[in-house]
């Protein structure tokens, strides 16, 4: 059967829309608030890459406006699933900017209402995260940290042993405030940015933590780290183990 679907986000960030198009079409820019890693090549025509674990996106740009609008799409598969997105950037008085993302596409299959489900958490903690990083690390690169952690049976309880890990009494909610720590870093104080059913996100003064709920598997570290000489392998080891620790 599959879905057709078509989703919004808009925010007003901090950031100016030259920062807000550095964030979205450079591969340092994306590197800092998406997904694992990011390659850009601009331009109308140009092509987008991605690699997440084992997902290789690629897209094609079909607008390149820069500071205005940059619209990008994947081609479309044998059974027919696709996903494009289009960001707006709107300048306003006093160097706010809103950004409008649309996300459209399809989905194939009969099973689509849970990949659509996680689609619709990951896109939303995402821009989320786009909003934050232009509004508190705009024009810094992070060094993007993945890691997997053991599968997952009773989400519910993963996401109390969560909110213990970062010393709270249950879940994690906005507003909180939590420490967050792993080994080889001293705990930093910090504040979760936003959460939904199957996401939760932590900044501090240096790092934007996020937890997603993995498809069909394991608790997913996707963290975005400020500090000056960050050494990703070292950091994804890390995680790693502390994932293994929690959620094992």
């Amino acid at each position: 059967m599959g879905h057709e679907f078509e989703l919004t986000d808009v925010a007003e960030a901090g950031a100016t829309p030259e920062q807000v198009w550095e964030a979205i079409a450079t591969g340092p820019g994306v590197d800092s608030w998406f997904m694992g890693r990011t390659e850009v090549e601009g331009g109308t025509g140009g092509t987008i890459r991605g690699a997440f674990g084992a997902y290789r996106p690629e897209y094609r740009i079909h607008e390149w406006e820069p500071a205005e609008k940059l619209a990008y799409a994947s081609e479309t598969a044998p059974d027919g699933r696709r996903i494009a997105y289009e960001f707006l950037i709107e300048g306003r008085a006093g160097g706010s900017t809103v950004i409008r993302c649309v996300t459209s596409g399809f989905l194939p299959g009969d099973d689509w209402e849970d990949e659509f489900e996680a689609m619709t958490a990951g896109g939303a903690m995402f821009f989320r995260t786009l909003v934050e990083y232009v509004t508190h690390f705009a024009e810094r690169v992070a060094v993007p940290v993945t890691a997997f952690g053991p599968p997952v049976g009773d989400w519910a309880e993963a996401w109390v042993r969560l909110g213990h890990a970062l010393g709270l009494r249950t879940r994690p909610a906005e507003g909180d405030r939590v420490r967050v720590g792993h080994a080889g870093r001293a705990p930093r104080d910090g504040v979760v940015y936003a959460v939904n059913d199957q996401t939760a996100g932590v900044r501090t003064a240096d790092a934007m933590y996020r937890f997603l709920r993995g498809f069909h598997g394991p608790m997913v570290a996707s963290h975005h780290v400020f500090t000056p000489g960050a050494d990703a392998e070292a950091e994804e080891q890390s995680w790693g183990e502390w994932l293994n620790r929690v959620f094992g």
